[in-house]
């Protein structure tokens, strides 16, 4: 057991579960918990983690303001999958290393990916709205199994998705920087370019960091490639979709149903947005199942202690130039 170092658990859902707690006390003797559920702004962050060597933390903001005003942290390991809280040239300059390990919450996402598809696609929110007001009949949605489904983003998460998808017989398009020929080939993936996705899913799904380069990867200028009657799914990070846009397009019935579970400003102000009888607004659950929880916080655990330099993660979708296709 290591009795030196001073741990901080960030995480609210790490924090309550006893089998996480018991896991990390285990391991490290002087452990502070996130017990009484506070969402940190960065000063309470700074407090809480303040004479900590080590920290667990899921999404809250590690930036300059914050590491300045921690000298004695030395890791800081991730809870969860996305690094776009966490500004990596700021952990190099004050010298703090990383745990982080993608792809631990896949299978959590990617079964809540079709349960959006399916929900939209039999229109499900909009006949639960028709009961409500009274009105009993039958709506006409569509199979799952009778679409082509675009996957933005076939990483850890988007493969995961198409190998659940694959028992629907859909056909699957994917757009990504890096050409994965194998799974490509075994999966029956066509690469395409992110126009010719969206022409021609009849379901799209987002599964892409957020950084400079994908922020509103959908916007005005290509979101109106999309086929009227298509659904849009984004459980991956707000602030890829242009949500005015998405709403504009909503309204003039250019898209048949929208699911998001992030918004580029959480939480939600505009309830009428969520109010619409074919939109799924969820508040980030996408990787909150008790099984997700676990696995994620097992690898925040391993983290404290297999740690790397944060420029080890500063460009984990990188092209490698054997992979580089030029798509259709």
């Amino acid at each position: 057991m290591n009795d030196i170092d001073k741990v901080a658990v960030c995480s609210r859902s790490f924090s309550k579960n006893i089998t996480l707690r018991e896991e990390l006390l285990r391991k490290y003797k002087n452990v502070t918990f996130n017990d009484d559920g506070i969402k940190f702004d960065k000063e309470g962050l700074i407090e809480f983690l303040d004479g900590h060597d080590k920290a667990i933390i899921a999404l809250e903001n590690i930036d300059d303001f914050v590491l300045s005003r921690l000298p004695s942290l030395k890791i800081v390991s991730k809870y969860g999958v996305g690094l776009d809280t966490i500004n990596l040239e700021s952990m190099e300059k004050y010298g703090i290393s990383l745990g982080w390990e993608g792809g631990v919450n896949k299978r959590s996402v990617s079964e809540l990916v079709v349960s959006y598809a399916i929900a939209l696609l039999h229109r499900t929110v909009y006949s639960n709205a028709e009961v409500r007001r009274g009105l009993w009949y039958q709506v006409i949605g569509r199979q799952l199994s009778s679409c082509t489904v675009g996957i933005i983003g076939c990483g850890n998460i988007g493969k995961d998705v198409i190998k659940l998808l694959k028992p629907f017989k859909c056909k699957f398009v994917a757009h990504d920087l890096l050409y994965f020929k194998k799974f490509y080939q075994e999966n029956h993936v066509k690469s395409v370019s992110l126009e010719k996705l969206l022409s021609v899913s009849d379901v799209v799904t987002l599964h892409l960091p957020l950084d400079s380069s994908t922020r509103n990867i959908l916007n005005a200028s290509n979101l109106k490639f999309l086929k009227n009657n298509s659904v849009l799914i984004n459980l991956a990070r707000g602030g890829l979709v242009d949500e005015k846009e998405l709403r504009i397009m909503l309204e003039a019935g250019r898209i048949s149903g929208i699911a998001l579970d992030v918004l580029e400003k959480e939480p939600l102000n505009d309830l009428s947005f969520s109010e619409e009888d074919n939109v799924l607004i969820t508040p980030h659950i996408g990787g909150s199942t008790e099984e997700s929880i676990i696995n994620m916080g097992l690898s925040a655990i391993k983290g404290l202690d297999n740690y790397y330099n944060p420029f080890h993660f500063s460009k984990p979708y990188s092209i490698a130039p054997q992979q580089i296709k030029t798509t259709i």
